[in-house]
């Protein structure tokens, strides 16, 4: 053994480990699904909780559901026309309504 192999091998030591692209994906694959897994649990027990709260206010809530409710449907209505209007132009209703001018497009 010369010197240049004890080199190699002493040099071979501080080399990093090979890596195993499988291996790597299917850790990062099991780590996204114990997250997932935490968050749907997180999630689920957040509704839970909120649903019972709400079945228990329920009772109370009701008169103020309903006064509010006769005093907002025109603007609940109003608001959904306006919903549609936005969703049937793509986004975009200042151009169909007119306010914006189209690419290219000269009026005097």
């Amino acid at each position: 053994m010369n010197a240049d192999d004890r080199l190699k091998a002493l040099f071979a030591q501080d080399e990093p480990p090979a890596r195993d692209l499988t291996f790597s994906t299917a850790v990062m694959a099991e780590i996204a699904r114990r997250r997932f897994m935490q968050d749907v649990a997180l999630l689920s027990g957040a509704t839970l909780i909120g649903g019972m709260v709400l079945w228990l206010l329920w009772p109370s809530l009701t008169p103020v559901v309903t006064s509010l409710s006769q005093g907002l449907a025109p603007v609940a209505a109003c608001l959904t026309l306006a919903a549609i209007v936005v969703t049937l132009a793509g986004g975009r209703p200042g151009q169909v309504l007119g306010f914006d001018r189209p690419p290219g497009f000269e009026h005097d």
